[in-house]
């Protein structure tokens, strides 16, 4: 069933300056930003007849506020449909300040509501309030507006340019809202997608950082993972799927839950890429996805790895030397038509070493060799050989320009060895 719409509580919350008059033209309705916009209260005006609330300013010999919206009035009563005024003067009574007026301008549009009889029976009077624009045109052009003249055409045209930003800058800060709301949401979920128990045991030496592209809802397809595999190994991945947004995002979800129980089965980063590859093939939009499988041994000190397409892991020894982990490369998931046995590598490391893996987004630049960005990379890694893995994580993504996110999307995991 369709849900019971409020109406009288629509009337009321409505942005705009609402009055709604009878056909003799008394007020039997207001809403909150028309009694806000006049600084009045339902008692004041609710009852009252509409010039009789608001008559013409008697210091001003010029003022022809109530003729016009008059006109305007009975032309909608006649012709029974909308009016749309120009530019108008109208000054109306200071609150609590009996026989003093304020200096307003308005924008007014009429509208009929006709009843079964097909005769008017209410007239909604919408306004808006360009008081400060014509203030500020005043101020700027102190020759064109005299008090008491009409602006001309173009003047006018201006005004209601004024009213229509105001209401778009309304509609602008209502969609910014609703915008923080959806990356709220979209922050949670991309949270929980990239929850890892097992990070709570490493939070001296593992640091992940997870930064979606600029101008994303913080939803995408890049991410990390972190597996103990008891009883001394640790198994890190890094993987980016094609494109952006919830779809992407996914995507990743699914192949990041598989690969996570595919390494706490088999023993081998390249059997668990495989059992990957073949899983992608059954998921629309996950072929072409990159990622690189690498688990620490830290009884016999070595890093077994293998890498689908994805750039290569770097080693940072304690004196500042980088080595990059790429001998154990192949293409993409899902690149090759038959399935095929993926390469492993493996390379010894000291105490003290960093290891240190990441998604495209962190090196990679329009117009740019990836070996550019690969050289960059290592570059900053040699000056912070001696850095924890927090504040070598900061470090790197500050560096490379990063901290405030990219055009792509960035996961990035540093590891203290």
């Amino acid at each position: 069933m369709a849900a019971q719409v409020d109406h009288a509580a629509l009337f009321a919350a409505t942005p705009s300056p609402y009055l709604v008059l009878g056909p003799d033209l008394m007020i039997v309705d207001v809403n909150c930003a028309y009694l806000e916009a006049t600084g009045r209260t339902r008692e004041d005006l609710v009852g009252q007849h509409i010039f009789q609330a608001f008559p013409d300013n008697p210091g001003d010999p010029a003022a022809d506020g109530v003729q016009n919206l008059n006109a305007s009035l009975h032309r909608v009563l006649t012709t029974r449909r909308p009016d749309t005024m120009a530019l108008q003067k109208y000054d109306i009574p200071v609150a609590r300040r009996p026989g003093e007026f304020e200096e307003r301008w308005w924008s007014p549009v009429n509208t009929p509501v006709l009843g079964p009889d097909g005769r008017v029976a209410w007239i909604i009077h919408r306004v808006e309030d360009v008081t400060a624009f014509v203030k500020a045109h005043k101020a700027a052009h102190p020759t064109d507006i005299r008090v008491g003249k009409r602006l001309d055409v173009t003047e006018s045209l201006e005004a209601e340019l004024y009213a229509r930003a105001r209401e778009l800058q309304r509609l602008n800060e209502e969609l910014r809202q609703a915008h923080t709301r959806e990356r709220e949401v979209a922050i949670t979920l991309q949270e929980a997608m990239l929850h890892a128990p097992d990070l709570a045991q490493h939070a001296q030496d593992v640091a992940v950082r997870y930064l979606p592209a600029v101008g994303s809802l913080n939803v995408c397809g890049d991410w990390y993972d972190v597996v103990d595999i008891p009883p001394d190994r640790l198994a890190l991945a890094v993987g980016d799927v094609i494109g952006h947004g919830l779809e992407a995002a996914a995507v990743m979800g699914m192949l990041r839950s598989a690969l996570s129980a595919a390494i706490r089965a088999l023993e081998r980063p390249a059997q668990a890429l495989e059992v990957l590859g073949l899983y992608a093939r059954s998921i629309d939009g996950a072929l072409g996805t990159t990622a690189v499988k690498a688990i620490v041994d830290r009884r016999s000190r070595l890093i077994t790895y293998s890498s689908a397409g994805h750039p290569p892991p770097v080693l940072l020894h304690a004196d500042g030397r980088c080595e990059l982990l790429d001998q154990a490369t192949d293409p993409p998931l899902g690149a090759r038509p038959q399935h095929v046995p993926r390469p492993q590598a493996s390379i010894p490391y000291q105490p003290g070493d960093t290891l240190v893996l990441y998604t495209d987004g962190l090196i990679e630049r329009r117009e740019e060799d990836i070996d550019t960005g690969l050289d960059r990379l290592t570059g900053v890694l040699a000056e912070c050989s001696r850095l924890g893995a927090e504040q070598l994580a900061d470090t790197v993504l500050a560096s490379l320009g990063m901290a405030s996110g990219g055009r792509d999307d960035v996961a990035l995991i540093v590891v203290r060895l």
